[in-house]
């Protein structure tokens, strides 16, 4: 199952992600990573937690994205959870294509045994009804 942050700008998705990063951390018997789009978390996340932006990376679209994590998780068999903020940011505002891309996301953790949670600028009722038969909202 993948946990989706919902809500819109300055309704404190990025603390509760900062939050449920380092509660990984304490929890994890392996490795935790943090994705953002750039570099901003460096001193909020605990220094445990693997830090990557992928502006570093010129992750754009879901497509990229989605071949962006599947990478991580086969460079590191040890990751049990994947934290990732700003995902239409990094992926686009297509609620369609965001739909699809973490369908793929959760097949990938399935498969692999991986944790996803996301932050999505969005509320609940503007995302489409499909997502929720896979995500469940913290």
């Amino acid at each position: 199952m993948i946990s989706l942050i919902l809500g819109h700008k300055g309704s404190g998705k990025t603390k509760h992600l900062i939050s449920c990063v380092n509660e990984a951390i304490e929890t994890s018997k392996g490795n935790v990573i943090c994705i953002e789009k750039e570099t901003k978390l460096t001193y909020d996340v605990n220094y445990r937690a693997r830090l990557i932006a992928t502006d570093d990376f010129e992750i754009k679209g879901y497509a990229a994205f989605y071949g962006f994590l599947a990478g991580v998780c086969a460079g590191n068999h040890d990751i049990t959870d994947v934290l990732v903020d700003a995902t239409l940011r990094i992926g686009g505002r297509d609620y369609n294509e965001l739909s699809k891309f973490l369908e793929e996301v959760y097949e990938l953790g399935e498969a692999q045994d991986k944790k996803f949670t996301f932050t999505v600028s969005a509320d609940k009722e503007e995302l489409p009804a499909s997502i929720f038969n896979y995500c469940k909202v913290l």
